[in-house]
């Protein structure tokens, strides 16, 4: 039990920091200025520190909720996101995350909060899926109960059912890219993963955006991906998943390689950058990540109060 503790600790501690690296990266390119590194005559990161953003934010209270109980316990996850956001409401949150967990913070129920969001839709952002990789790590050994718990994860803010998808799609996609870790170099491996995804993943837009991801050439150029699938640019899950996946896909073997595409690609690059990030990192292990880019990224505040 003691070993099975510190293997689910370890692949969620690589998750967070695939994801949290790839989001401060991400961010970066937010600034005016460092969008000229892309294209001068050699690739240079941006200079340090690189702030995360609610992205990393979300995941650490997620992680604290897995460390404390073993699984998503929605409650406690509502309660752990509001004081989060309470601390530092200034992580780029978006209106919807700043209406609902404010309500949480004041005391709403974590499901009329979120329910009443969108005129009672629910929110269908990105932002149940940029959170979720170190669920992935963590139950990275089950696809199914990954699945399940992403569900849960995901209803604290985001009701929508296409909210609940792409947190789906992305957990299993982070647990699958684990499982596959020992041959990158299989070419099944990647269909393998996005048949995983689409197994799992439930019915609507999302996942009709993953199934013309899977039949996207990985030889296509971002420009084209960003054509056919979007590039998070509406910040909801349809818009942004489909993307994601086909990124880390295509770039299973190679972190840097990977987040250089996505800032190609524009659109929520942040949040493409923390879910391909997580992704990619539970495939090719932590080694993946440079160094140079793990010390740039601002330390990480695993508890906060």
């Amino acid at each position: 039990m003691i070993e099975h503790l510190s293997d689910r600790l370890d692949r969620l501690n690589l998750a967070l920091d695939g994801l949290s690296v790839g989001d401060a990266f991400g961010a970066q390119f937010f600034i005016p200025a460092n969008r000229k590194l892309l294209f001068g005559p050699r690739r240079l990161i941006p200079p340090p520190v690189w702030g995360w953003t609610d992205d990393t934010e979300m995941a650490l209270g997620l992680s604290e909720t897995l460390i404390r109980f073993g699984e998503v316990n929605r409650d406690d996850l509502a309660r752990v996101f509001a004081f989060r956001y309470d601390c530092d409401i200034m992580r780029g949150y978006g209106p919807g995350a700043h209406a609902i967990l404010s309500d949480i913070h004041r005391g709403t129920p974590w499901r009329e909060a979120a329910g009443k969001v969108f005129g009672g839709t629910g929110s269908m952002g990105n932002g149940s899926a940029m959170r979720v990789a170190p669920l992935s790590g963590w139950f990275a050994d089950d696809l199914d109960e990954c699945a399940r718990q992403a569900r849960m994860s995901s209803e604290v803010t985001h009701l929508h059912p296409e909210g609940i998808a792409g947190a789906i799609a992305i957990a299993v996609a982070g647990a699958y890219a684990w499982q596959i870790r020992h041959r990158l170099d299989d070419d099944t491996a990647r269909s393998e993963l996005f048949a995983a995804v689409l197994d799992r993943t439930p019915e609507g837009a999302t996942r009709r955006g993953l199934v013309e991801a899977s039949s996207l050439e990985l030889a296509a150029t971002p420009d084209v991906a960003v054509r056919a699938l979007g590039n998070g640019s509406e910040v909801t899950a349809p818009d942004t998943v489909p993307l994601c996946v086909w990124l880390a896909c295509r770039h299973l073997h190679n972190y840097a390689e990977g987040l250089w595409t996505v800032v190609k690609c524009g659109g929520d690059i942040d949040t493409n950058g923390a879910i391909v990030g997580g992704i990619i990192a539970l495939a090719a292990g932590a080694d993946s990540i440079p160094p140079e880019w793990r010390a740039s990224r601002e330390e990480l505040l695993r508890t906060r109060g």
